[in-house]
């Protein structure tokens, strides 16, 4: 089963722990140091839809993308909240097939989603896309999964669960591949049954020269790297890079 089918379902009962309007909040710290004030965002690979809702309620006109049926049917739930007038749109597409029907003024793209992208080939085509799909002056920012993280979790096992459900994450990570896989086995409460299914995920360990270089060849001209929601350059050990890139 390929990644987030099953697992979308049971997906923001499992990561309660990801704190939606803290990063919403570093976010605007950054575009505050870059001096832009977007109307209008692209928030790519956007899941089950949480910061594509905030940034929705924070006033901005709002397209919600995503490759997985299943987690664009629980974000549109989730956006039925929202008065009428300033719900998202959420549009089925790959990272590295975007194609928006007009350009927005900052794309964002969060928790690692672009390691997802497996193949370097890939995760420069959807850069290509996401400077085409800004206006002018338009912003980028996006996080990664760091070297360091992907080193610590090698060989490791996560728990999570809840009253209706278990999940269990395997991980292994190979440094002559750049990759990381996780083993996912979810099992979800059917009345008095357990449901099991499989899921692997995987991600490629970009690096940041690696992602500089795409940016640049992509035609952004400015662009900064910061630590984990800091507004200082990485530090050495940091779980996660954030990048901000301006066209």
């Amino acid at each position: 089963m390929s990644a987030y089918e099953e697992l979308a379902w049971s997906y923001d009962e499992l990561t309660t722990d990801v704190d939606y309007p803290g990063l919403l909040q570093y976010l605007r710290r950054v575009l505050d140091k870059l001096d832009k004030h977007p109307q209008t965002a692209l928030d790519l690979a956007c899941g089950t839809g949480s910061m594509t809702v905030l940034l929705a309620q924070g006033g901005l006109n709002v397209i919600g993308a995503d490759c997985s049926e299943d987690m664009l049917s629980v974000a549109y739930d989730k956006a039925l909240s929202l008065p009428v007038d300033c719900r998202p749109l959420f549009i089925r597409q790959t990272m590295q097939a975007l194609e928006l029907p007009q350009p927005v003024d900052l794309v964002v793209c969060l928790l690692d989603s672009l390691n997802y992208l497996a193949d370097p080939a890939d995760g420069a085509e959807a850069i290509r896309r996401v400077y085409a799909s800004l206006t002018p002056g338009g912003v980028f920012l996006f996080d990664v999964n760091s070297l360091a993280k992907f080193r610590a979790m090698d060989g490791q096992v996560w728990l999570d669960e809840t009253d209706d459900s278990y999940c269990v994450w395997r991980t292994e990570f190979s440094e002559t591949e750049n990759l990381c896989r996780y083993g996912v086995d979810l099992f979800r409460r059917q009345g008095e049954l357990w449901q099991r299914s499989f899921e692997e995920h995987v991600e490629y360990a970009y690096s940041p020269e690696q992602l500089e270089t795409m940016l640049n060849q992509a035609g952004f001209s400015y662009l900064e790297r910061f630590g984990d929601r800091t507004l200082e350059p990485p530090a050495q050990g940091d779980m996660r890079w954030f990048f901000a890139a301006v066209k």
